[in-house]
């Protein structure tokens, strides 16, 4: 034999040497110079007509990265497995251990960021002769991701199962058979409202729950970002999650983290899910005690007085407080008639609000002024008030101004409340915000708090005759100071008749003007009847009905939703969604985002004050400061959504983010250095 055959035999020698030697010595195959390791084991032998379970084994680079679950959520890709099975093998349903969330600029993602395994049960065909080992491989697909930079990774991965009985088991599939979640025995149910996926999970009613969040694996139905609010009743968990939209599936899979690494599978069935009970988590932020929270609707209530959105119907208490002082008992009467007015009818509004929001509709307070017509109805009202107080004519059933009955001063908290309580102040904003997630019962309490706040200057003035003496005695100057208060009211008339244009467009505003002259004529000849003496309301009601008939059938056919734009505003802000958001966040950037709604007074004054300003603009442009707002003038699902997620029932909700950072909420009343100086903060 020639030395160079020898070295061919010896070569291929070799060659077979270390091919037994990959199979014999390594039973189990790695993916290699990975981010994101991983390797294929088996649990136990091959058995005819018993099942199998492999696991794909992940262990990460470094504790920077992780991988995802099987719905990766809003950024992220599953697992993908190509199997190559002997004929009659077949791989099962891939069981993943409980995720975890990852919030990065916005975005969550459902990931495992630390070593863990998938298993995979590989049923074995009853025919199965067992004889040595069986190959079985996949081709496998996955993502491994920082919070900085994502790397798609592959690997084809080979396993030769033992067939011998009395093989030794991986004792690691105790540990990652114990991180996997039970399928849950009992049933359960989901249903679907406009703008909410519903959960009823058996859950027992002993059973603790400390940071509950339920993984939907149905993807694209629903906000994984949103704020899930969980309720118990009885042995029932009660979820509810923020739709994202898709069409209505025919089941829902998905798991509920219990915390630590524990949670349970669940199957919900299209069916009845209980509303009300008792609250376990909403908001991002834990709800304070329910004495803090009537705290702080009462203060709310009470700085209401003199915020900028109560200032129209200022006039009206200002001439009710005077008339105070004409007697004891009247001034009594008077404060705690305003005051059940007030209270009644800041419970009516929360009521209505509660019972549409329980309905699927996403509403926050001042949701009447989001109505074209209930905009119409307090114009005209507007009207109607500035001639009386201007003294075109007087008005016996209302009695603001003219005679001592308690009708008037209950009448005249029923409209403050209405009117004053658009805009949310100072520490009205966590109690309006966990009046939307608390039971009916304690969050009607924190309404009548907030009415209980805005009328308790009238009520003290009412009931304590040392602060009554403190008024100007009755005289002639309250006629003067009547029709002087005819100017803050026709203001406020002007302003509601701009926002029927903002809200219904130029043609609506037209029509609602017209009815506007039919009621001021009406009125006239109502008050030229009165001063002479003669019966004037039938006369009201003859000249009066064909303006209103006409505006009932034109109002309705006129109305054109308004575009909005922001052209005008010197900031040039995009338009707010949770998509731009997490995109401009994502810039490294700082953001400023705002809320605003036309008929928010605050609003219009902050922007006055501190944004819509030259100064700001240019410490905006020197920063680079991304500008957001989000208008909501109108009803928009998405915009209440996000408010509620900040804890907020309302507007105004100013939000600043530092490039990376998480929202910094902002008060809600700005001074004219208060951007400029986040602007100019070193980074």
């Amino acid at each position: 034999m020639t030395d160079a055959r020898m070295i061919n035999r010896f070569r291929e020698f070799a060659a077979l040497v270390a091919l037994l030697a990959a199979l014999v010595l390594a039973p189990l195959a790695h993916a290699q110079e990975t981010n994101l390791a991983a390797e294929l084991v088996a649990e136990r032998a091959a058995q005819p007509g018993e099942d199998v379970m492999v696991a794909l084994h992940f262990t990460p680079r470094s504790h920077e990265w992780h991988g995802y679950w099987s719905n990766p959520g809003d950024a992220g890709l599953g697992m993908q497995l190509d199997w190559q099975l002997p004929e009659g093998w077949e791989a099962g349903d891939t069981l993943y251990p409980v995720p975890q969330t990852l919030m990065i600029s916005g975005i969550m993602n459902h990931v495992y960021e630390h070593e863990y395994a998938v298993l995979i049960p590989i049923t074995v065909p009853a025919d199965f002769s067992p004889s040595g080992s069986v190959p079985i491989s996949l081709k496998a697909q996955w993502l491994a991701c920082t919070d900085k930079i994502c790397v798609p990774e592959q690997a084809k991965l080979s396993l030769f199962l033992d067939s011998k009985p009395d093989s030794v088991e991986d004792q690691r599939f105790a540990m990652w058979r114990a991180a996997l979640p039970p399928m849950l025995d009992s049933k359960s149910a989901f249903a679907l409202t406009q703008n909410e996926l519903r959960l009823a999970i058996p859950i027992p009613a002993s059973m603790a729950l400390d940071a509950p969040h339920v993984f939907v694996s149905n993807e694209q139905l629903v906000d994984y970002g949103a704020p899930q609010t969980f309720r118990r009743k009885g042995d029932v968990l009660a979820v509810e999650i923020p739709l994202k939209g898709g069409a209505t599936p025919e089941k829902v899979e998905g798991i509920l983290s219990l915390g630590e690494g524990n949670g349970v599978r669940f199957m919900a069935e299209l069916g009845d899910v209980p509303s009300g009970g008792t609250l376990v988590k909403g908001t991002a932020a834990d709800i304070p005690p329910i004495w803090l929270l009537l705290l702080g609707a009462l203060a709310g209530g009470l700085l209401l007085n003199i915020m900028p959105c109560v200032f129209p119907i200022l006039s009206i208490k200002a001439i009710s407080l005077a008339r105070a002082g004409e007697s004891e008992a009247q001034a009594r009467r008077d404060g705690l008639a305003y005051t059940a007015g007030a209270m009644l009818a800041s419970v009516a509004l929360g009521a209505v609000m509660l019972v549409l929001r329980a309905a699927g509709e996403q509403i926050g307070w001042a949701f009447q002024l989001q109505e074209p017509s209930v905009v119409v109805f307090l114009l005209l009202l507007a009207v109607a008030i500035t001639a009386n107080f201007a003294g075109l004519f007087e008005l016996p059933s209302l009695a603001i101004t003219r005679d001592d009955k308690p009708a008037s001063s209950f009448a005249t908290g029923l409209l403050a409340a209405f009117v004053a309580t658009p805009c949310t102040g100072p520490f009205m904003a966590a109690a309006l915000g966990a009046a939307l997630l608390l039971p009916p019962l304690p969050a009607l309490l924190l309404f009548a708090a907030l009415g209980l706040g805005l009328a308790l200057p009238f009520l003290m003035i009412g009931m304590v005759p040392a602060l009554r003496s403190r008024l100007p005695r009755p005289g002639a100057w309250m006629v003067r100071f009547r029709k002087l208060m005819a100017v803050p009211m026709g203001l406020t008339a002007l302003a509601l008749i701009w926002l029927t244009s903002r809200l219904g467009g130029q043609g609506f505003a037209l029509i609602a003007l017209v009815v506007v002259f039919g009621l001021v004529v009406a009125l006239m000849i109502v008050g030229r009847l009165q001063r002479a003496g003669k019966l004037a309301w039938p006369a009201f009601g003859l000249i009066a009905a064909p303006f209103l008939i006409f505006g009932a059938f034109a109002l309705p056919a006129s109305y054109a939703e308004a575009e909005v734009s922001a052209e005008d505003s010197l900031l040039k802000p995009q338009a707010f969604s949770e998509t731009a958001l997490a995109e401009a966040r994502a810039s490294g950037k700082p953001v400023f985002l705002w809320f605003t709604a036309d008929w928010c007074v605050t609003c219009k004054v902050n922007e006055g004050v501190a944004i819509e300003r030259e100064a700001t603009k240019q410490a905006f442009e020197k920063a680079g400061v991304v500008a957001m707002v989000g208008d909501w003038t109108r009803r928009d699902a998405e915009i209440t959504m996000f408010l509620n997620a900040q804890g907020a029932a309302g507007v105004p909700l100013y939000l600043w983010y530092e490039p990376g950072g998480e929202a910094e909420q902002l008060p809600q009343v700005l001074t004219p250095d208060t951007l400029t100086e986040l602007a100019q903060r070193p980074r």
